[in-house]
């Protein structure tokens, strides 16, 4: 279930974007818990990180949704924030705030319905996955998104993370396989990289958290493809 808040001080347009989210439900099967709000005012009392979504209008009579959003993000870094606004020029501010993006009023299902797909996909692409590992004297549940890279070396693969480095016996390509539903692609033969832990990519190399590693030639063109692939991914 997904949490969503709405917080929209015009009593129609509340009702409107209720409707688009049961929409929204009945076109693609995801299921929302609703919560509405009159004012900024009203969601930052007593706030706390239960949301997932939060669509905000801009102009409101107590307290502004750019003002809002700041003060939201000081308590969560991690809700994705949505403006609804009738001057586009408003919402670019929303950057400033890791804002996801803005809807334009009067809005339109198909509109809002795009953002929500948007903030859907940033949601499931965050959610945790866990990958078992066996380690001397049992098993090692270690989440994918704390890792920065696996190296090969023999019949022992290395894991590095930002919990602590460890190694485990297997072969990398065993890894690679139970890894297919993430982001990973190997930068050369003996590493395999987490493309949400590189910071920047180079002719020669790549920066993956504190780590600097080498790209093999051969596998620098499908590497590159895949960290676009990524970003891009993350970007749309």
């Amino acid at each position: 279930m997904i949490r969503v808040a709405i917080v929209e001080d015009d009593a129609e347009v509340q009702g409107v974007l209720q409707e688009y989210v049961r929409r929204y439900t009945r076109q693609y099967g995801t299921e929302f818990e609703v919560t509405v709000f009159a004012d900024g005012v009203d969601i930052l009392e007593d706030y706390r990180a239960v949301y997932d979504i939060i669509f905000l209008d801009v102009e409101m009579k107590h307290l502004d949704g750019m003002t809002t959003a700041e003060r939201i993000r000081q308590m969560d870094a991690d809700v994705i924030l949505i403006f609804i606004t009738n001057m586009a020029q408003y919402a670019i501010r929303g950057y400033s705030v890791g804002a996801l993006d803005y809807v334009l009023k009067p809005v339109p299902y198909f509109a809002f319905s795009q953002q929500l797909l948007k903030a859907v996909a940033r949601l499931e692409k965050r959610a945790k996955r866990y990958l078992t590992v066996p380690v001397e004297g049992g098993l090692r549940r270690l989440d994918t998104a704390s890792i920065y890279y696996l190296e090969s070396e023999g019949h022992r693969v290395h894991f590095y993370t930002d919990e602590g480095d460890f190694s485990a016996p297997g072969a990398l390509k065993a890894f690679e396989e139970k890894l297919a539903d993430c982001p990973f692609a190997r930068c050369n033969s003996g590493y395999l990289v987490n493309l949400a832990q590189v910071r920047e990519l180079r002719q020669s190399t790549v920066q993956v958290g504190p780590c600097e590693l080498q790209v093999s030639r051969p596998k620098r063109k499908g590497f590159l493809a895949a960290l676009t692939d990524y970003i891009g991914g993350e970007g749309s």
